[in-house]
């Protein structure tokens, strides 16, 4: 009985017109794709295309990255999606990404304020002076900054989940700069290796 109903799903698929076979059969290989991704590389829902940053607030070049990866993002209304990938040989990067997790909790604006904070004052800052830069911060933008900032380790592992998705796809520096695209099946994200290639890059994979 069971081989009786493949053989009949097997002479109704060869049946179908040929363009309709291989719309059916692209829509499965854009699913296998689509499942195989890793979400971190996909755009955030309502957005086609997106700018995604793995990032160590301590890394000079993650500094001299992050305002052009701003502006591309507004320049051409696109998410710029802000990962925190703190390396283990920087010593007050991941207190840093704790601190942003927990301006992030009041706002992802705000929280994105403070990781450029950082970045503009990161030469300045060391272990024994980030959290005056972190109050004064707060001061001015007027939100309360407790003394133990994360008493329950809520900030701190979700510091560790982003750390642990740049693991799981292997990263091996930062920045790494990805631009991800619903429009490309085959190929749904890409590399920046250097900052020129960003908006090439972008008006690539914003075509269809």
């Amino acid at each position: 009985m069971k081989m009786n109903k493949i053989f009949k799903t097997h002479l109704a698929l060869l049946s179908l017109p040929v363009c309709l076979l291989t719309l059916l059969l692209g829509a499965n290989v854009w699913a296998a794709v689509n499942d195989a991704v890793n979400p971190a590389l996909r755009p955030p829902k309502g957005a086609q295309v997106a700018i995604v940053v793995f990032e160590d607030l301590q890394c000079p070049q993650c500094r001299r990255v992050a305002p052009i990866l701003e502006q591309a993002s507004k320049t051409y209304k696109i998410p710029l999606v802000r990962h925190d990938f703190p390396l283990p040989m920087h010593n007050w990067s991941y207190d840093a990404a704790v601190m942003a997790r927990y301006f992030d909790s009041t706002s992802k604006e705000i929280g994105n304020e403070f990781r450029d904070y950082i970045f503009a004052n990161q030469l300045e800052i060391n272990p024994q002076n980030l959290r005056g830069y972190a109050d004064r911060f707060a001061s001015g933008h007027k939100v309360d900054f407790p003394f133990v900032v994360d008493p329950q380790g809520k900030f701190a592992a979700e510091v560790n989940t982003d750390r642990d998705v740049g693991r799981a796809i292997k990263l091996e520096h930062t920045p790494t700069v990805y631009i991800v695209s619903s429009r490309h099946p085959d190929k749904p994200y890409v590399e920046m290796k250097d900052a020129s290639q960003l908006y090439a890059l972008i008006d690539a994979m914003m075509k269809d």
